[in-house]
């Protein structure tokens, strides 16, 4: 959530730099700014009425000590007066206040200066590619072909159980998943990120705290008997950990990783890159995020994607680096990079981490704050990345390792895997 200052301080800075994310804000700043003085008014008036209600109050207690009933119960006559006239003020500005709270969560996060701006994917910035895009046998198959002649994984049995986008890992499908996960874990921890094993369901208040509600409520599973959201990423349960709390400076930064499943109703994407592992209703990622003073943000936030290109590169995979457009962004980011891992046997490029900088937009609205050495309290900034999804990596593994008889792996996971490939043997 934005910072009422700033709007109050710059209101044409946060409208011109919302237009990069394609946001008219103009009717909702304009609103904000006569609510705030709407408000103001009213919290002036109403502290006035209570300052004047409390010197008598204290009139009315040397009174009594002088036994001075009458006069004393005069004033308690002009306390009630006063008090009737306050009630009315309580409301109204109860009511101001949650007007401006309602336009204000329907704002986006500002982009950094650095977004691009643009409407599509189209627009992205390319920052850089790396690895090597493999040269496949003419008779290369695609992930959701592999999976099948190796038994790794059964779609239509997860269909059955549940629906489509649930997909049912057999046998070295689920050894493969459950190597990746430690490795990555393995691989986040070394780099000095505390592991975490969170719930997988959160309540409103986290759901709001990440940004996940208002904006993408239509995206999320709901337990609609206790109130609970189904996670999207680790992000939102990790991020909540610290909401409506001080911390010290000597503890920052916070790092954290949690391999979770992930629930995405995916709403309106259907139809769009939806075969195989290209896209699922349930998933397994590893998640790494961080909360630091916001003088530090954007150094962590490069050594954040360093973190995740260097994961990519020990597996020899195609990738490359994309920062997004305006367009493109989250609703809670103020710059965010993607990676995509090339697909050879589907000839394209599929995403597989997202590593954003929300600055103070999520700890404003979980209220997670600091004191500086000067003891001004100070909101911190929030960042996460993806370390990895694991979905497409598996896929392009799968069709990138591929040859006539088997799929080998990586280096790195042969440990994790206890064997160099995958064969029907």
């Amino acid at each position: 959530m934005l910072q009422i200052a700033l709007i109050r301080q710059q209101p044409d800075f946060v409208k011109e730099r919302l237009r990069v994310k394609n946001f008219d804000a103009s009717a909702a700043i304009d609103s904000i700014l006569q609510l705030d003085e709407k408000r103001k008014k009213i919290q002036l008036e109403l502290e006035s009425g209570q300052a004047g209600l409390n010197a008598i109050s204290k009139e009315i207690g040397h009174l009594m000590a002088k036994g001075d009933k009458i006069m004393a119960e005069e004033k308690k006559q002009q306390v009630s007066l006063i008090k009737s006239g306050l009630s009315p003020l309580q409301e109204a500005l109860d009511i101001a206040d949650k007007q401006l709270q309602e336009i204000l969560v329907s704002l986006p996060n500002l982009p950094a200066n650095e977004v691009p701006a643009g409407k599509t994917p189209e627009d992205n910035i390319l920052v850089r590619e790396g690895g090597r895009k493999p040269s496949l046998p003419e008779n290369a198959l695609a992930h959701w072909d592999l999976v099948r002649k190796y038994n790794l994984i059964d779609f239509e049995l997860g269909n059955k159980i549940t629906g489509a986008g649930f997909p049912v890992y057999i046998n070295k499908g689920a050894r493969l998943q459950r190597a990746l996960i430690q490795y990555f874990l393995d691989y986040n921890t070394a780099a000095g990120f505390v592991e975490y094993q969170p719930p997988l369901m959160v309540n409103e208040a986290s759901a709001f705290g990440t940004g996940q509600l208002p904006d993408k409520e239509g995206q999320m599973y709901y337990v609609n008997e206790d109130e609970l959201f189904l996670i999207p990423t680790s992000e939102v349960p990790l991020t909540n950990l610290w909401r409506d709390m001080m911390l010290k400076e000597k503890d920052l930064p916070l790092k954290m990783t949690a391999y979770t499943p992930c629930f995405r109703r995916e709403a309106g994407s259907y139809g769009k890159d939806v075969r195989g592992l290209n896209r699922l209703h349930q998933f397994d990622k590893v998640e790494i995020v961080q909360i630091v003073q916001p003088e530090n943000s954007y150094l962590v936030l490069e050594e954040m994607v360093l973190h995740v290109e260097k994961l990519l590169l020990s597996l020899d995979l195609p990738y490359r680096i994309l920062r997004l457009c305006g367009g493109d962004m989250s609703f809670a980011s103020a710059i965010t990079y993607d990676f995509e891992v090339y697909s050879a046997a589907q000839q394209k490029w599929l995403e597989v981490s997202s590593v954003s900088n929300f600055e103070s937009f999520q700890t404003n609205r979980m209220k997670v704050r600091f004191k500086d050495e000067s003891g001004k309290t100070k909101l911190l900034h929030s960042l996460n990345g993806s370390s990895l999804a694991l979905p497409r990596i598996l896929a392009c593994l799968l069709e990138n390792y591929q040859g006539t008889d088997f799929i080998s792996l990586p280096e790195v996971l042969h440990s994790y895997f206890k064997t160099d490939r995958i064969t029907n043997s």
